[in-house]
């Protein structure tokens, strides 16, 4: 740095005395000035390239170079099937406005008074975790609802995960977009003008979700937030029903995709238990039907019912099961560091007795748990072929050989648009971002694994294990993020948009 601002000023004092010469001495030599000129502009040069790019110039670089569009585009997705608006704010600006000042922090399932929402944003607040909770009374959450729209710095935006993976999807000119999902009049004002929405999926009224933000050291109560994340909650009874599934697949036939995206399952929490059960089996039997030659992803969120995580991917559970009869048909899963976790520790895989993340979650843990899911069970009639993983510091794909094509372009481009999208800008801007991933690391932590490492030229890192193959690569974290609402959904997005299928 000293260097730096030594050579500067040497080129500035430079500059001032040629000025100075010209103007004291008008009859000076042309050639002797001349010689001064490019004496400066060689120091100039030196000082301009003389300066090695930073390491997150240089990774950025780098993925540029990797993402690479895949030689087959998926033509045409669908997807479905929750959407909503978000209503956007700052949680501590909203609790303050309700009253609330809980003295520690405690976690609920269902949120069923203010009393409990105050206490668990705190206690996800304190550990900086984004969480989603069902809240029970209607009457209640009209009210918290109707305080939050009043906040004059409330933002509303599309939410739902379907809807926001809709949107990312539209984005690139040369995919059509298929939404199903409770479409009320505000969502479709909001939603991209290219996205199709059948009239099956439009209603009367919008479904409002409240999305409680929090930056990175903001306190509140007892609470100092280690990062910037937020906390989702909502009285949804549409998409917590999946009231949009049999238009979403009753739309197939006519729309013909190469690609299915579904998402929502995480609103049946609040069904009771029986009515999930029923609704489960309906969708089982629905989702049975889908022709072979679409591909469906499936898009994880935020749970807190093992059951309903067992329903969902385990295959030998029964009753409840999605995971017997739906789980062979999902080629594709897109989940986080809290949803992987809680999948294995509701299916008693590896490593399910750690209790919690502390930071970063462990490289070689993440590994091994995705191998397990791909592989590791056991499974001989499931479809799965390919996990998407993403954390805040970085993703790892993860897929069976020989089905897919294309993953290092897709996890680059998936950790591009996570720090570009956190900083609302349409490219990463170096010096708005930082680095938090682990540069060397061990695949495994249940056996003797390789070390892997990764560089700022060389951003993706490859290692195979029985017959599966890892792509990872770091995050370059907004260090003052905009909105964090929404990221996931994109990085699914992305990494789906620049895959390739070779099974179709």
């Amino acid at each position: 740095m000293t260097s730096m601002w030594a050579r500067a000023l040497c080129v500035g004092l430079l500059a001032f005395t040629v000025g100075l010469i010209h103007h004291l001495q008008p009859d000076i030599p042309e050639a002797a000035l001349e010689y001064l000129s490019s004496s400066l502009q060689s120091l100039s040069s030196r000082e301009t390239t003389s300066r090695s790019p930073s390491f997150e110039e240089a990774l950025s670089a780098a993925w540029d170079q990797l993402i690479t569009a895949p030689s087959r585009h998926w033509g045409k997705v669908a997807v479905g099937v929750n959407a909503c608006v978000d209503v956007v704010v700052s949680g501590v600006s909203l609790l303050q406005a309700l009253g609330l000042n809980p003295k520690s922090g405690g976690d609920h399932t269902v949120l069923t008074s203010q009393e409990e929402l105050a206490a668990t944003f705190l206690h996800y607040m304190q550990r900086g975790a984004a969480a989603e909770r069902f809240y029970s009374d209607a009457d209640s959450f009209q009210h918290i609802s109707q305080t939050a729209t009043q906040n004059p710095d409330a933002k509303h935006f599309v939410g739902g995960n379907a809807a926001l993976i809709a949107q990312r999807l539209a984005s690139h000119p040369e995919t059509e977009v298929l939404l199903c999902g409770p479409i009320g009049p505000k969502l479709h004002e909001l939603l991209d003008d290219r996205i199709l929405v059948p009239p099956g999926s439009l209603q009367e009224q919008d479904e409002y979700h409240l999305i409680l933000e929090y930056k990175a050291g903001e306190q509140w109560a007892s609470a100092r937030a280690p990062a910037a994340s937020r906390f989702i909650f909502s009285h949804d009874l549409s998409n917590g029903a999946m009231t949009s599934l049999e238009v979403l697949l009753s739309s197939l036939e006519d729309f013909q995709p190469k690609l299915l995206v579904l998402s929502g399952l995480h609103m049946m929490e609040g069904l009771s238990q029986e009515k999930r059960a029923s609704r489960l089996h309906e969708a089982a039997n629905a989702l049975s039907d889908v022709p072979s030659d679409i591909l469906i992803h499936l898009e994880l969120a935020s749970m807190t019912d093992g059951d309903l995580m067992r329903g969902i991917i385990y295959q030998f559970l029964s009753v409840c099961s999605l995971g017997q009869q739906v789980f062979p048909l999902i080629s594709s899963l897109g989940l986080n560091e809290q949803e992987l976790l809680f999948l294995t520790q509701s299916a008693d895989g590896p490593h399910s007795t750690v209790p919690a993340w502390s930071g970063v979650p462990d490289v070689g843990i993440v590994s091994d748990i995705l191998f397990w899911i791909l592989q590791g069970s056991g499974s001989e009639g499931s479809g799965l072929t390919r996990v998407h993983f993403h954390t805040l510091a970085y993703h790892i794909i993860a897929t069976i050989d020989g089905f897919w094509g294309n993953q290092i372009a897709a996890v680059a481009a998936g950790a591009r648009i996570a720090g570009a999208q956190a900083c609302a800008s349409e490219t990463i801007d170096p010096s708005r971002v930082m680095l938090k991933s682990p540069l060397e690391f061990s695949t495994s932590q249940t056996e003797t694994g390789s070390t892997a490492k990764i560089t700022a030229k060389e951003p993706v890192a490859v290692w195979r294990k029985g017959g599966v193959t890892f792509h990872f690569t770091p995050v370059l974290i907004c260090k003052d993020p905009t909105r964090t609402v929404g990221l996931g959904d994109a990085i699914s997005a992305e990494g789906l948009l620049f895959s390739e299928s070779k099974t179709q």
